[in-house]
């Protein structure tokens, strides 16, 4: 369902001529750094032609580049500090000079695009929105993750940036996963889902009820397809799942456990004797094919929506593939200028931090006003309101090359 009433086209793809700023990988974050995160980015370099520069201690950076035989071949930026992975929110204030936030200034520079980090994520999400700041009208980031389904992924947000929201921030939520599934699934029209306890219009808490009203009832350029409970989080119902912080990362890393527990079932079964070994063996390529599907690695990590500014988050155990599919995540969504689609959709919604008209104003007019005077006739003539103000368009780049990195 789209609401009542043709929901406004959303704004025209622009073609991105314009050759995305480096991918500022963080290599002093996650559990293997900064070895695997170095591989991984010169991987990204080698095989896929993304560029990068790494930020973090200059002397490890370059042993790691003398040994990948990368020397002079991949910009350093040096951090003098690091966020542990045992590092919460607070560090983001503790460290001012960690690579993470030498990151972010690079993009608020104009000398990266994008950031890639497999550090903490709290400290990622605590420092990037120090740094980068929300984008103007968004009420809170969602970090965006894309679910194995078939025939193409399904994006799940939040996955743990916001844990409280009202639903207008669902609301949001639903236009930032829409925003994101144009690009990375390059469909026109994403379907959204909102994830709660049932499929029927009232289930679901005060928060969710409302939500529903919100997306069901208005002309705000989303393709609401109502309701969607846990068990179609991989039946791919929809292309995007939307839910407060608490709530979608639990989901996900219920689904994580999940696969885990699920390969290791058919690992133990398919080895448990010589009739099953044959069998696995004639089945190695499409076992193969399911595992690379489901492994997150592929993917590259969750994307923090409503910055400033593009960051991915890979997970704290990420290896050299899960960093190279991370770089080239970012590098898409630059080329894509997903900051710029964001803006455009998030406007579409309009919802009061926007000084938009919101949904409960309009429900509202059908309503008798129980606080006007007995004096004061009911039809009396309201006074003209302003004209609501549209969001400046993004700023084109002023350069297609970055100045020189020290």
């Amino acid at each position: 369902m789209t609401g009542q009433g043709e929901p406004p086209r959303p704004a025209a793809r622009r073609p991105a001529t314009v050759r995305p700023l480096p991918i500022a990988v963080d290599t002093m974050g996650g559990d293997h750094a900064p070895g695997e995160i170095i591989e991984g980015a010169v991987d990204a370099v080698r095989a896929h032609g993304v560029r990068v520069v790494l930020v973090g201690q200059a002397p490890r950076i370059q042993r790691e580049l003398d040994r990948h035989g990368f020397a002079g071949k991949i910009p350093i930026v040096h951090a003098e500090e690091a966020l542990d992975m045992g590092e919460g929110a607070l560090a983001s204030w503790r460290k001012p000079k960690s690579s993470i936030a030498i990151a972010c200034h690079l993009i608020k520079q104009g000398r990266a695009s994008a950031l890639v980090s497999a550090g903490s994520t709290a400290g990622v999400v605590a420092t990037s929105r120090l740094r980068l700041k929300g984008q103007q009208g968004v009420m809170r980031p969602a970090i965006a993750v894309a679910l194995p389904t078939v025939p193409r992924p399904t994006i799940l947000l939040d996955a743990g940036a916001t844990v409280d929201v009202k639903p207008e921030g669902l609301v949001q939520f639903a236009a930032l996963g829409t925003a994101y599934a144009q690009i990375l699934l390059g469909v026109e029209r994403p379907s959204v889902g909102l994830l709660t306890i049932g499929s029927e219009p009232g289930k679901g808490n005060k928060v969710t009820k409302r939500a529903f009203e919100l997306l069901s009832g208005g002309s705000h350029g989303i393709e609401f397809a109502g309701n969607v409970e846990g068990h179609d989080l991989l039946g791919g119902a929809v292309n995007v799942v939307v839910t407060d912080g608490f709530t979608g990362n639990v989901a996900l890393k219920t689904m994580e456990g999940t696969v885990r527990t699920a390969f290791a079932e058919i690992r133990a079964a398919m080895t448990a004797s010589a009739p099953a070994r044959v069998g696995a063996l004639l089945q190695r390529r499409r076992l193969q094919e399911l595992r690379d599907r489901l492994d997150p690695d592929t993917y590259g990590g969750g994307v923090l929506l409503g910055l400033n500014g593009t960051v991915v988050i890979a997970h704290g155990a990420s290896h050299a593939r899960a960093i190279t599919s991370a770089c080239e995540l970012a590098h898409r969504l630059a080329s894509g200028r997903i900051v710029e689609r964001i803006r455009e959709q998030v406007a579409a919604t309009r919802t009061s931090r926007f000084g938009r008209w919101t949904h409960a104003e309009r429900d509202s007019q059908d309503k008798p006003d129980k606080s006007r005077s007995p004096e004061k006739p009911a039809d009396a003539p309201k006074p003209a309101e302003p004209a609501p103000q549209p969001l400046p368009p993004a700023p084109e780049p002023e350069r297609t090359e970055p100045p020189a990195l020290p």
